[in-house]
């Protein structure tokens, strides 16, 4: 695979050229088998802040999760104050994730047309949904279904919104640095969960829900802003476009016959559906039901899991390496299970805040290991339907928050949580035993 993003484009300046020619993937060598080479000289913890895009994409992405969150917190609390359902709660965190099943073809065009472009836009029609309950909360005429299909609305464009991130730092950074950029574009989500936590509780408690929405329309309006900055990057090869249900096709022999992608969008869907559930959507029913908290007490709980996990990134960004990123993916899923266990046998803020720090860092070890597997060995032609069908992984998510959100109401939140684990560890058991290079690590002739 050749991880090629440099191709020019008009919409890109002579001293974006300049930059990328310079650092170009296609540079780099290639042997036909054994691991892949790294660079002689180790890359500093923020290399990829030297390429001009990744800044603007950093800052807009920044915008956007920070956002993202603070609605997220917000909006989980007041539904389970208004409806008082850990059921209701989980169906809302599913719906953020309502388009996860058209993210497949949101590849496809990402691969016709500029990413930039579809990401502007994208993030426009966030900031159009976020002013909509804005309006609705300063008139105090603001109702729980109101919030669902804003909230389903919002969930068609965020898979999607993942889909063109992801392979806009794979188009604009060259392949040694994927790892360090991974690292770096995580704490976006990780800065966010701090920040958008502790902000959107502060201003949802002290001056309501108002004033809590103005801020996260403000940060939507801000992505908007940064995003013109990304270059729009096009492929070099000018390939002659079937249409979109065969190019789907040809997407989906590719990855079927990838021995390397096939295995993660198994463990993708794994994770999304048995680990995630727990801090992606079901945290504000521990916070209430476990640990007695308000939801200063919850933003507190998402606060420390995101330091937890902004370290983690920081870690993956500045130490780790990506010369076996598959086997590390694999060592640091099993502890993030083990510590959902641990975590579920709890109900003390001593015992239990730790853990959420040690959570937050598992998944930032395993989960930005798993998209510098996909960036590295994917091809560039190939880049926006794999992303594209890696989201419709993302859809165990809300698979997981209903079916938990029923389980927490008949089983309580130990049993939900340690069952959730532990079938995860017995699938991720199954997985080695079916793809065993998961562990021994893949060849560079099989990554191609």
């Amino acid at each position: 695979m050749v991880a090629d993003g440099s191709g020019g484009s008009s919409e890109e300046s002579a001293s974006t050229r300049v930059e990328k020619t310079s650092i170009t993937p296609t540079s780099l060598p290639r042997r036909a088998a054994g691991p892949v080479q790294e660079p002689a000289s180790k890359a500093s913890p923020l290399a990829a802040f030297g390429i001009r895009s990744f800044r603007f994409q950093w800052s807009a992405d920044a915008m956007a999760t920070w956002g993202s969150e603070m609605e997220t917190l917000i909006l989980g609390w007041y539904i389970l104050v208004a409806t008082d359902s850990p059921l209701l709660v989980g169906l809302l965190g599913a719906l953020r994730f309502s388009g996860t099943l058209i993210a497949p073809v949101v590849g496809v065009v990402a691969d016709r047309v500029s990413r930039k472009v579809m990401l502007v836009v994208l993030r426009g029609g966030a900031v159009a949904s976020a002013g909509f309950l804005l309006i609705l909360a300063a008139f105090d005429i603001i109702q729980p279904w109101h919030v669902f299909v804003i909230a389903g609305f919002s969930g068609i464009l965020r898979p999607a919104d993942n889909v063109l991130r992801q392979s806009l730092i794979a188009d604009t950074v060259p392949r040694h640095l994927l790892m360090n950029a991974s690292g770096l574009a995580r704490t976006t989500q990780d800065t966010a969960r701090i920040i958008g936590a502790l902000l959107g509780a502060t201003l949802l408690s002290r001056l309501g829900l108002g004033w809590a929405y103005i801020g996260v329309t403000s940060f939507y309006l801000f992505s908007v802003f940064f995003g013109l900055g990304i270059s729009s990057i096009r492929s070099r090869t000018q390939a002659k476009h079937a249409n979109p249900i065969t190019e789907m096709k040809q997407g989906v022999k590719y990855m079927i016959e990838s021995p390397v992608i096939q295995p993660i969008m198994f463990l993708a869907f794994l994770v999304n559906f048995t680990a995630f559930p727990l801090t992606n959507g079901l945290l504000p029913v521990v916070a209430r039901d476990v640990y007695g908290h308000d939801e200063n007490g919850l933003a507190q709980m998402v606060a420390v899991f995101a330091i937890g996990a902004l370290v983690g990134s920081l870690i993956m960004a500045a130490v780790v390496n990506s010369r076996r990123p598959e086997r590390f993916m694999m060592l640091t899923m099993v502890g993030w299970y083990f510590l959902l266990i641990a975590f579920a046998q709890t109900d003390s803020n001593t015992v239990g805040l730790p853990l959420l720090a040690l959570i937050g860092a598992s998944i930032s070890f395993c989960m930005i290991s798993m998209s510098v597997v996909l960036m590295m060995f994917t091809k560039f032609e190939m880049r926006g339907r794999v992303m594209g069908v890696r989201m419709l992984a993302v859809y165990g998510l809300p698979m997981g928050l209903v079916i938990g959100g029923w389980l927490i109401e008949q089983y309580g939140v130990p049993r939900t949580v340690t069952g959730y684990a532990a079938g995860g560890l017995i699938a991720l058991g199954v997985s080695v035993i079916r793809w065993p290079k998961l562990l021994t690590g893949f060849t560079a002739v099989e990554r191609e």
